[in-house]
């Protein structure tokens, strides 16, 4: 059966209805702008108004104010690659080709997104938008002859460049694969040739919102400006000295609310180290964001502009054990999600489960364009818009398609399979309630299942493993998650 976004939503429990397809017809009122700045590694805990991190971010904060923040946004497979295919595609990864990190080896070409499947940035284009691309891309497998900057030289070949063909729907492009060097970033501009990349010696994010800057104040519309900035991601200490100021020198477990390991532990050194620099990027991330804000104020787009401020994935970083993201932990997988559209958006606070999968249909909803098939997530415009009533408590996907697991990670108790796996690798399927969450792990080569069950609403830390206190929600999770997945073809739901 073909997963279309008719199945996902039914595998919800939800329903297509008329008021889904668009946010009106067409021509009913002016077709806004899109302005979408998602950094890299940005968890939701470090946003200021969230009350987790010491993070200051009073322009997010502000910005949240003045338009919808959902406290519960989900990142699906918290990890670069995948994620941009979801919020680009609005497919599951084994429909998008990105089914891990767009990494290439001497011997292995990587995942990367379908040059063929429509995005909803193929969609504006044909709908008229002027759309302009900066920063980080991260869905092109690299290939020989390698790019030759510092991270194609290991074992691992990670930057490479996005030709034309592949930009879907993008007329300006200023951009990269990926390249972690903040202070010495590098591009290629829209005309560039592969081999025609240049470096700037200015920090990342600042560099980009000039760029967004000068794009706004010549535009006319309608626009689409996508600013996807690398900080906060690795490394950490390539960020301003001036944004330094508020954390250096300060106590790390004064800095972040969590499960942290102690400082002889090689986690806890960690977290002791980079907490303070991850803060210093998110405040410059925030104070180029709210440059650029500005900028949308002052070239007279700020009212007719739909505003997105969202991530890829968080970052542990030290707590649980773990240093970065791909993992389910709410530090790796919980993300900003917020939407402005001054005098359409009603602003507030919204505690309603969303993820990765109903960027694609929301965007298209609130700039009243058709939503492809295979957009599987729901499109919140007509919600957001105060057009419909819509039940947000459903539970959010996690995958993990990418990387190697055991079944001990999380739990030592052996779970029975439900059916021979046959060559199924190395998974991970998982439940996010607004209450628990429940993560299977599939391990190959031992041939069983791991769980990791989590009660957040009295362990908001995820200190206690319940798997085996708690057959009783362990049997549901299972339970509930085989359905979703069956609906989707989903081969892990044959285990479960």
């Amino acid at each position: 059966m073909k997963t279309t976004r008719r199945h996902f939503l039914a595998a919800c429990g939800l329903t297509l209805c008329a008021g889904c397809v668009g946010a009106g017809a067409e021509g009913a009122r002016k077709r806004p702008n899109l302005v979408l700045v998602f950094p890299d590694q940005m968890r939701a805990h470090a946003l200021g108004f969230m009350g987790m991190d010491a993070a200051h971010t009073p322009r997010l904060d502000a910005f949240a104010a003045e338009g919808r923040a959902f406290t519960q946004g989900i990142s699906n497979y918290p990890v670069c690659s995948p994620f941009r295919a979801i919020l680009m595609s609005g497919a599951l990864p084994w429909v998008s080709g990105v089914t891990g990190n767009c990494v290439s080896t001497e011997k292995r070409k990587g995942p990367e997104l379908r040059a063929d499947l429509t995005c909803w940035s193929d969609v504006l284009a044909r709908a008229g938008y002027d759309q302009y691309y900066i920063g980080k891309w991260h869905l092109d497998a690299p290939h020989k002859p390698w790019i030759d900057c510092s991270n194609n030289r290991g074992a691992s070949k990670w930057n490479e460049w996005c030709p034309p063909a592949r930009r879907h729907g993008f007329n300006r492009w200023y951009a990269y694969g990926t390249y972690d060097r903040h202070l010495k970033p590098m591009y290629w501009s829209t005309d560039a040739k592969r081999t025609e990349f240049r470096y700037v010696k200015q920090w990342g994010p600042e560099h980009e919102a000039n760029k967004a800057i000068d794009f706004l104040k010549k535009v006319r519309g309608p626009f689409t400006l996508v600013v996807s900035m690398n900080p906060p991601h690795t490394g950490y200490e390539l960020v301003p000295k001036r944004y330094l100021t508020r954390y250096a020198g300060r106590d790390a477990t004064t800095l972040a609310k969590g499960d942290y390991p102690p400082a002889d532990k090689p986690m806890g050194k960690h977290f002791r180290h980079a907490m303070p620099y991850y803060l210093a990027a998110v405040e410059g991330v925030d104070e180029q964001f709210g440059r650029i804000l500005d900028a949308l104020r002052e070239t007279g787009h700020e009212e007719d502009t739909v505003v997105i401020f969202c991530a890829d994935h968080g970052c542990c970083l030290g707590a649980h054990g773990l240093a970065t993201k791909n993992n389910p932990y709410e530090e790796s997988m919980r993300i900003p999600y917020i939407v402005r559209w001054k005098g359409h958006i009603a602003p507030g606070r919204d505690a309603g489960l969303v993820d990765a999968f109903d960027l694609a249909p929301t965007i298209l909803g609130l700039l009243g364009q058709p939503i492809p098939d295979h957009m599987v997530g729901r499109n919140l415009a007509p919600y957001l818009l105060g057009e419909e009533r819509t039940d947000l408590s459903e539970p959010r996907l996690y995958f993990h398609l990418w990387g190697r697991n055991r079944a001990d990670d999380f739990a030592t108790l052996p779970i029975p399979l439900a059916a021979d796996p046959g060559d199924l690798p190395n998974n991970k399927r998982g439940l996010r309630t607004a209450s628990r969450k429940c993560t299977f792990v599939y391990d190959a080569d031992a041939k069983r299942l791991g769980a990791l069950l989590i009660d957040l609403a009295n362990d908001p830390y995820e200190t206690r493993n319940l798997a085996a206190e708690r057959p009783d929600w362990l049997a549901e999770a299972r339970a509930t998650l085989k359905r979703r997945l069956q609906a989707l073809d989903d081969p892990f739901a044959k285990i479960l």
